[in-house]
């Protein structure tokens, strides 16, 4: 009496790797090992890389023409199946690209045996991810785009409108509100140009590596690169199959860049409640409560500041899976794919969210006056008024701390007070320290690079466009 077979058990005999093995796989180490559940999203760069090796097997006379010409027409049926959900994908065939190859046979015969020659998975995996990734940073980047963009028209838009520049979250300068989306802006400049530079890392082919060491068929390395818009060929076998820094460093990217929209939305959530009220957000990006009617939530800064520390663990949980492994390959790697999909999906959403959002943003601005007014915010500009009168920072700064004690204590503005007041603590006050007490005075004043003069946001803008594109 033979053993009967568990379901979706495959015998040895229908593993490509089945020849050593006396006993089929145990059924729930299959579902255990198996990543062809979230793999399966490699298919098309699985199919591309594919197609590029048999093209250069039979350039470099491995493949027949025939033999390539059949096995690329049966890849684009196996890839028409799949996207019209005709594909049955296995977990008996462990990954995407067992269950590829395998459909690529039946369809083909013999023929479809001969793709897998001069490679292994372990290349062919490396490869698929950083097809993969490519793709996602050009996207990703287009949608940073898009919210730098969306920055800057609010920006510019918002170029006189003032409000309270804060330090330890207390009234500090006046500033006006274009110039503080700008230092958002600016966030997103580095974080481009850091996403710019790990694509470069990220697109070195490793095809050909094979297993670890190579192959011993004559293959065309640089043709394989060319043929998939790789800048170059790796150049270790070892390293090839088992570096997954480019992983890493686009984690790295993604957690600093949702720290920064953190930053962003926690700033938004406190604006746009009725503390602040500086900032009206758009209903279409907010929900209301179930239980109390008057409710208008925040909910899309809250989820973005709350998904930042998702691909924060994801960036964690790729260091920790690459700290101990020993070269090459390791069946460990498999779990670089989901931190990593995750993190490109979760950022991808965000930034689309922010970019729709952020121009649609309404500004308060008598709300941010009357907040700027608050505080003593033009402490700092009677301190230089004196400065510039002569008298050395230090006197200046505890006749101006004197100055604001008194306007605590009788609860009035420094511009409030009379001109017989202030000279109450220095007689170098004269009338014309009411044009640096004002607020448009105070933020007119800083009329240089990087300040917060209006015409300053403005000429930012200019530039930033410019070099935008």
């Amino acid at each position: 009496m033979t053993d009967q077979k568990k379901p979706d058990q495959a015998t040895t005999s229908e593993k490509p790797w089945g020849g050593r093995f006396s006993e089929p796989t145990d059924a729930f180490v299959e579902r255990f090992t198996a990543s062809v559940g979230f793999d399966q999203r490699l298919y098309h760069h699985d199919i591309t890389g594919s197609i590029a090796h048999a093209t250069m097997l039979a350039e470099v006379g491995v493949l027949t023409v025939e033999e390539r010409d059949s096995i690329i027409d049966g890849l684009k049926g196996v890839k028409a199946d799949i996207e019209a959900g005709r594909f049955d994908w296995s977990v008996s065939l462990e990954d995407v690209h067992m269950n590829i190859e395998a459909q690529l046979t039946n369809r083909i015969g013999i023929t479809g045996k001969k793709l897998h020659t001069g490679r292994s998975r372990n290349d062919q995996v490396a490869t698929d991810i950083r097809l993969y990734l490519r793709d996602e940073i050009d996207v990703i980047a287009e949608e940073l785009r898009r919210l730098q963009s969306g920055l800057l028209e609010l920006a510019e838009r918002e170029a006189d409108t003032i409000m309270p520049g804060f330090t330890h979250l207390q009234t500090a300068q006046p500033v006006t509100f274009g110039h503080h989306l700008l230092a958002w802006y600016e966030m997103l400049v580095r974080d481009a140009e850091r996403l710019q530079d790990c694509r470069k890392r990220v697109n070195v082919m490793p095809l050909g590596a094979a297993a670890l060491a190579g192959t011993t068929y004559p293959i065309d390395r640089a043709m394989t690169a060319r043929l998939l818009g790789f800048d170059r060929p790796s150049e270790n076998s070892l390293d090839s199959v088992s570096d997954r820094d480019f992983a890493i460093e686009f984690c790295s990217f993604s957690a600093l860049l949702m720290t920064h929209m953190s930053r962003f939305s926690e700033e938004l959530v406190l604006w746009a409640s009725a503390q602040f009220d500086f900032i009206d957000l758009p209903d279409r990006f907010c929900t209301g409560s179930s239980i109390m009617p008057q409710k208008k939530n925040p909910d899309v800064p809250e989820l973005v500041r709350g998904k930042t520390g998702r691909v924060t663990g994801h960036l964690m949980s790729l260091l920790m899976l690459m700290k101990s492994q020993p070269l090459a390959y390791n069946k460990d790697n498999q779990e670089d794919k989901e931190p990593l999909f995750d993190t490109a999906d979760t950022i991808k959403g965000c930034l689309k969210a922010y970019a729709d959002m952020v121009p649609a943003i309404r500004a308060k601005a008598d709300n941010m006056r009357v907040a700027a007014k608050r505080g003593f915010s033009t402490a700092t500009d009677l301190a230089d008024y004196l400065v510039k009168k002569g008298m050395p920072f230090r006197d200046a700064h505890e006749v101006v701390g004197k100055a604001v004690a008194f306007g605590v204590a009788e609860e009035r503005d420094l511009s409030d007070m009379t001109i017989e007041e202030l000279k109450r603590f220095s007689d170098t006050i004269n009338d014309d320290v009411f044009d640096v007490l004002t607020l448009e005075g105070s933020v007119q004043a800083r009329d240089h690079l990087g300040g917060t003069a209006p015409a300053q946001v403005r000429a930012a803008v200019a530039r930033a466009r410019k070099l935008l594109g």
